[in-house]
């Protein structure tokens, strides 16, 4: 137990860091400061460190780029002063105690402010004294907290727009979740920022009402302690408190004009690439008016009366600052000519081909001409990018793995009206689309016609006509389906996707499953990966599945599964068959009706039984394709395409029941010639579910008349 609590201990100061005992022991000091006397020699260090450290965040606020390079500075600000008050408290502290001994009795940085500074004359200093809080208060700090205030509202009101342009940025695929993550953070941390200035303003105005407080309750309570106390005369304890009072006030005020100085310097800065410094040097050194203000200031030096030294010296000094800009911009302080004839070899030189000159393709891109632009612009009203973010979400969740960004940017290549869906570099749909127009499809039954442009909805291939948005309500009663350019645009995208989702799983996705799904089950995905499968055969089978229209959101199952046949097969073919079988909820839940009832065609006895013949011949010579009679192939094919518009009419989904033999092979043979057939095997229907057979698939050879 005491080995477990030393070796605890050990850890814990090997990580402890002992910078992280400055602010607290600045707290510890400031409250000492409040309650304990201090020495006069202490006075001195701790008034010294007072301007020092005021002098540093200055050149610290003056040198950052932008506001939140210095995002400390609201805290700082606190506690710079808390310091100075503080050190407000323990000088008069000081002053009303041992003020009659002299003018060093509070030390001696506030009696050479005293003396030195302004000259010893304590209606000067008070002067001084005034001016000095006039300019902080008034003019500094009133202005910094205004524009803090400001700052503050805009950047909250600001903050919806900024997140969508984030998000518009993340779905054109010009940034990535990672960026995207650190640009919320940054305009969080940029609000919390502007909030926090609006309110530590009021810590610079506080400081300034309290030094001028200080500075009444110092002086009557330093004549009252000197007269009362130490039977000083009136006069005597004026001018010794008076002085001391001064000094302490001026100690503490000039410190404090450098932080409102600070404040008003960080609130006030435009964010961009330079410092302040930068940024006022290349703006502020402008030639024309150099020499304009150089004109002026020698006429004015012309008047009588005037120093006319110094206007002519400060004219001619503006004047050659011009002429050196001027002659920095025209580029005649030109290198030599060695060095022009180095620069001018290594431009000509072709540039070395490196790794980052290749482009790699986009996953997934949407190519649109100029014309469909206003689709994507928001300030226009445009919904692309949202319904784009909108079908990868929901693909998302249907399909079981996270689609990656679309990358959306025109093209001068094709026409503006049209648009391709990319996927890894190739071409996989296309469309055309009328911007300011609606699309009126037609779904198979309609009671009239509409005055339009003629064309076919891109996703599907129904008629369809373009109309003005007025006809809306009018082509609605016909019995037309009415969507706009966005939504038929988002359609297509969508169906492009799904039929194409095995493309859109590679090692990555799989990977980012297994390492969700081991999260929660970390042994099962253990025992799969690599010991049983490997991730490519994982990734074939997972594939597999997406080409048969089957979703993998249950990839616990999937797993389950894959790790009790592993030692059957390794083959992805035979794999996705025997999960399948487990899946069967899953496949069938969105293919029954509303009562629950499945509603399938089946092959005729006589048609299944000579496709099974026709593969078990096949299979006995290994590695050759399956062949079919081609007139048996045709009439397979066109049968099968007359039962599913037929069951389609029936307003059921087209389902194809076959044995387990043959499904793998009729599923890859009806892929891209039956469209919207799914088939299944027996084995895959639960054995629970109700089943009814609608249509019967028949393929015998036409009988000549």
């Amino acid at each position: 137990m005491s080995t477990l609590t030393l070796s605890s201990i050990r850890h814990q100061m090997s990580r402890f860091n002992y910078t992280d005992l400055s602010i607290p022991a600045l707290v510890l000091l400031i409250m000492g400061m409040l309650v304990l006397p201090l020495p006069p020699f202490l006075l001195d260090v701790l008034f010294t460190f007072n301007i020092t450290s005021s002098v540093l965040i200055i050149m610290i606020a003056i040198g950052t780029r932008k506001p939140l390079e210095f995002s400390s500075f609201p805290s700082v600000l606190l506690l710079a002063t808390m310091l100075r008050l503080a050190l407000n408290v323990a000088s008069t502290r000081v002053i009303l105690v041992n003020g009659h001994e002299g003018h060093e009795a509070a030390g001696k940085v506030i009696a050479a402010f005293g003396e030195f500074v302004i000259g010893g004359n304590y209606v000067v200093g008070f002067i001084i004294f005034s001016i000095l809080m006039i300019v902080n208060f008034v003019v500094v700090t009133k202005g910094a907290g205004r524009v803090s205030e400001v700052n503050a509202r805009f950047t909250l009101d600001s903050m919806p727009g900024k997140q969508m342009a984030i998000d518009a940025d993340l779905n054109a695929g010009v940034i990535d979740q990672d960026t995207a993550k650190q640009r919320r953070a940054e305009l969080a941390q940029e609000s919390d920022f502007f909030g926090s200035m609006d309110g530590a303003s009021k810590f610079v105005s506080g400081d300034a009402i309290a030094g001028l407080l200080i500075l009444i309750i110092n002086l009557v309570g330093g004549l009252a302690v000197g007269i009362g106390q130490h039977g000083l005369s009136l006069g005597e304890a004026g001018r010794i408190y008076s002085l001391l009072t001064i000094g302490d006030g001026l100690v503490a005020q000039i410190p404090s004009l450098l932080l409102s100085l600070a404040t008003a310097i960080v609130v006030t800065r435009v964010t961009t690439a330079e410092s302040m410094t930068e940024q006022a040097g290349t703006q502020l050194g402008n030639p024309s008016a150099l020499f304009v203000t150089s004109s002026i200031i020698a006429i004015l030096g012309l008047v009588p009366g005037m120093p006319h030294l110094v206007f002519v010296t400060l004219a001619t000094a503006a004047a050659g600052m011009g002429l050196m800009i001027l002659h920095k911009q025209a580029g005649l302080g030109k290198p030599s000519a060695a060095e022009a004839a180095a620069a001018s070899a290594a431009l000509e030189q072709p540039k070395e081909l490196e790794w980052e000159d290749l482009d790699q393709v986009d996953l997934v891109g949407l190519e649109i001409g100029y014309g469909l632009i206003p689709l994507v612009n928001p300030e226009t009203g445009g919904q692309l990018m949202t319904r784009v973010k909108g079908v990868r979400k929901k693909l998302s969740a249907e399909l079981g793995f996270l689609i990656q960004p679309v990358r959306i940017r025109d093209a001068l290549s094709i026409d503006p009206d049209s648009y391709h869906i990319v996927l890894k570099g190739v071409i996989r749909g296309r469309g055309k689309v009328k911007v300011g127009r609606e699309l009126a499809i037609n779904p198979g039954q309609v009671y009239g016609a509409l005055e339009g442009i003629p064309t076919q909805e891109p996703a599907f291939g129904l008629e369809a006509v373009w109309i003005e948005p007025s006809q809306r309500d009018h082509a609605r009663t016909l019995g037309y389906t009415v969507v706009d350019a966005t939504t038929a645009v988002a359609t297509h995208l969508n169906k492009v996707l799904r039929d194409n989702a095995s493309d859109l799983l590679s090692h990555d996705e799989v990977q980012q499953l297994l390492d969700k799904l081991s999260a929660k089950s970390p042994k099962l995905v253990e025992d799969l990966v690599p010991s049983k499968l490997s991730l490519g055969v994982l990734t074939r089978t997972l594939q597999n599945l997406l080409n048969d229209s089957v979703s993998i959101r249950d990839m616990r199952t999937i797993v389950e599964t894959l790790s009790e046949v592993s030692a059957r097969t390794q083959d992805p073919e035979q794999l996705t068959s025997l999960v399948r079988p487990r899946l069967g909820r899953m496949i069938v839940q969105g293919l029954v009706d509303d009562k629950n009832v499945l509603s399938v065609m089946t092959l005729d006895p006589a048609l299944e039984q000579l496709l099974h013949n026709v593969l078990l011949q096949n299979s006995q010579v290994p590695g050759q394709n399956i062949a079919m009679e081609p007139g048996l192939a045709e009439r397979l094919f066109g049968a099968l395409r007359e039962g599913t518009k037929a069951v389609e009419e029936l307003g059921q989904p087209a389902v194809l029941v076959v044995s387990p033999a043959i499904r793998p092979w009729l599923s890859k043979a009806v892929r891209y010639r039956v469209n919207e057939l799914m088939i299944l095997s027996y084995s895959e229907i639960p054995d629970d579910q109700a089943v009814k057979v609608i249509h019967t698939v028949q393929a015998e050879p036409k009988t000549k008349s």
